[in-house]
């Protein structure tokens, strides 16, 4: 979509006003070759990430957020409504009152009802929000006016995030789930189970404090469930990482609240904005040439 070098070459010779415009559209035409050229070797969702180390390394490898191991996952889902095992309706999370609505529906965790590969959601309906979510049994705000003093001291995260008190740094951040060799990634939406106060195992080096359903330490998505092959109860290792750390792969790719979805949604904003910019570029130029064009050729 750049202006050619012919006519930019021609407009500069004719005044000050012909040159900004050619130089302009160069800068604006380079700029949209280099997206046109990183949109050509970026995958489908966005440009290659480094992925978190592989499975086959040894698990003690040294990593800024250490495994937690042999952790008991339960399931759970938006929607959820309270039972004798589970005494708290999932139908509201702890950072979204209208979390079911907010989600787009009820995700319906029987697998009957479910795509599987490559989208993991329910069959009536697109989410709004990452279908691959977790629930961890820790919450940095006590209401939306006030943050933990825990938060503060233990969320390694906690400077570089820190928006006010009472906004969460936990809600929507990421984490590995590894079952065996297989690894799926997921988003902290919920805080559970049963516990909201465990700064301790979540951020510290503590085993879970809850004793309930085997001392589940973590509860995970159906979508989650499925990639992993869990059951409804399963041991698993998890960790925290960073949005750089997060490979291609089903949880990429629906959400508003999803990095990924964002920064494609703004990618294909700013492209809109270059091709409208040299469009417009373009007009002045040629009403340019229909005006000047004549007159500087014959005074040559």
């Amino acid at each position: 979509m750049a202006l050619s070098a012919a006519s930019l070459a021609h407009s500069q010779s004719f005044s000050p006003v012909a040159a900004n415009i050619a130089s302009e559209g160069s800068a604006m035409g380079a700029m949209a070759a280099s997206r046109q050229s990183l949109h050509g070797s970026s995958s489908s969702s966005s440009a290659p990430l480094p992925r978190v180390f592989s499975p086959t390394l040894p698990r003690a490898s040294y990593t800024r957020y250490p495994w937690k191991t042999e952790i008991t996952a339960t399931v759970f889902w938006c929607g959820e409504l309270p039972t004798q095992n589970n005494p708290t309706p999932n139908t509201k999370s702890s950072w979204d009152t209208a979390w079911m609505q907010s989600f787009g529906g009820y995700d319906n965790p029987d697998p009957t009802q479910r795509v599987a590969h490559p989208e993991y959601r329910p069959t009536n309906f697109v989410p709004q929000q990452n279908p691959f979510y977790i629930a961890l049994p820790y919450n940095d705000v006590l209401n939306h006016k006030t943050t933990k003093p825990s938060a503060l001291k233990m969320i390694p995260w906690i400077k570089q995030t820190f928006e006010r008190h009472g906004k969460s740094v936990c809600r929507d951040r990421w984490v590995a789930i590894r079952v065996g060799n297989r690894i799926c990634y997921a988003q902290w939406s919920d805080c559970g189970p049963f516990l909201t106060d465990d700064v301790d195992y979540v951020f510290g080096n503590a085993r879970p404090q809850n004793e309930k359903n085997d001392g589940a330490g973590i509860d995970v998505s159906p979508a989650v469930r499925d990639y992993l092959g869990m059951s409804g109860k399963s041991k698993c290792d998890w960790r925290f990482v960073d949005v750089h750390e997060v490979p291609d792969g089903p949880w990429r790719r629906m959400g508003q609240n999803n990095h990924f979805v964002q920064n494609q949604k703004g990618a294909q904003s700013n492209g809109s904005l270059v091709a409208n910019r040299l469009e417009e570029l373009r007009r002045q130029r040629d009403a340019y040439h229909r005006k000047f064009g004549n007159e500087q050729i014959r005074a040559r």
